[in-house]
């Protein structure tokens, strides 16, 4: 949404422009009509478009910005932080760290905003069908009170985690340890979280939003399941039986890096000037 914004700053200076969408700028803001015809006005003087995934390229065109200006952008990635750690060592590091309790639990990890589109509540209403199995959230928002309030009236206060933001030394060692990372977001484009968990080796149980059938193309990278607590339970109980190799799993990530990112981003860039 400060498309609108740069769009006057670049017809002031006599530049050309380009506009990236990530997700919620389209799904929300897209959906707000003095908004959208502000977006349709800057896409349209803008010499190019990026979106993090197809699906997203497809909403932009739904919302009327031009479809033959955008080229697909994916996330970039550390990939000497995001890798597959051992999964014991990590957990040992994650229990230090946060003082948990995890015996021989299975561990379920959430990566995202606390806010209701992400969905948490959903993950730990599901946690409930999944005994044996604790859960770590891992981010901040206003749901937070709510969410703990969940935890609290299910009963499973003790089984529900809060880690707070974590940094990109901490993020890896969790999702390392974690056995899946269920997501059930209402909208994305292509979510960090999702792409860092594979990277770790950790499968993802997601709802079908945005990039979503970009990343989970094998049974190795998870499951898309409905956006309800049964629909999530199911498609943990199927991923953590299915027990699959941290490296098969990370392997589903292999294209990702900021090397990658910024090789496409320049060769874009060169197109947009030459």
């Amino acid at each position: 949404p400060d498309g609108p914004a740069a769009a006057r700053v670049a017809q002031s200076l006599g530049l050309p422009l380009s506009i990236k969408a990530r997700g919620a700028d389209i799904s929300h803001w897209g959906a707000q009509g003095y908004s959208r015809t502000m977006m349709q006005q800057a896409a349209g003087q803008a010499a190019g478009l990026l979106s993090v995934s197809a699906a997203l390229a497809r909403d932009m065109a739904d919302i009327g910005l031009p479809h033959g200006k955008i080229t697909i952008h994916y996330t970039g990635l550390d990939r000497t932080q995001f890798r597959p750690l051992d999964r014991d060592g990590a957990r040992g590091q994650v229990v230090l760290r946060f003082g948990l309790n995890l015996g021989a639990d299975r561990l379920l990890a959430s990566v995202g905003a606390l806010i209701p589109r992400k969905g948490q509540a959903m993950v730990i209403r599901a946690l409930a069908e999944l005994p044996g199995t604790q859960l770590v959230l891992v981010g901040k928002g206003a749901d937070e009170p709510a969410l703990r309030a969940l935890a609290l009236d299910l009963g499973l206060a003790e089984r529900v985690h809060f880690l707070g933001s974590l940094d990109h030394t901490a993020l890896p060692l969790v999702l390392s340890a974690a056995d899946a990372m269920a997501l059930p977001s209402a909208s994305e484009g292509l979510a960090n979280a999702w792409v860092e968990a594979l990277a770790c080796g950790t499968p993802l149980v997601i709802t079908d939003a945005g990039g979503a059938r970009e990343l989970v193309k094998v049974p190795s990278a998870g499951r898309i399941v409905e956006r309800n607590p049964a629909a999530i339970a199911e498609g943990v109980r199927t991923v953590l039986a299915a027990n699959y190799a941290p490296g098969v799993v990370a392997a589903e990530a292999a294209q990702f890096s900021w090397e990658a990112n910024a090789e496409a981003l320049a060769e874009y860039y060169e197109g947009l000037l030459a």
